[in-house]
């Protein structure tokens, strides 16, 4: 039984590494209340809301 293989136009695993890749090295010397900061000011620039927000 033969598979069809597809070319992939979006490779989603790809994105997911380049972009953990990313945080890592920005956050790669932070201390823990770095860390938060970051973390809240990256899900301000987004307009992002923590899961259980209003």
């Amino acid at each position: 039984m033969e598979k069809n293989k597809k070319e992939k136009t979006f490779d989603a695993v790809m994105m997911m590494r380049e972009i953990r890749d990313e945080i890592s090295q920005e956050t790669q010397n932070m201390t823990f209340e770095q860390l938060k900061e970051y973390i809240k000011n990256k899900l301000a620039e987004n307009k992002t809301k923590l899961i259980g927000e209003k």
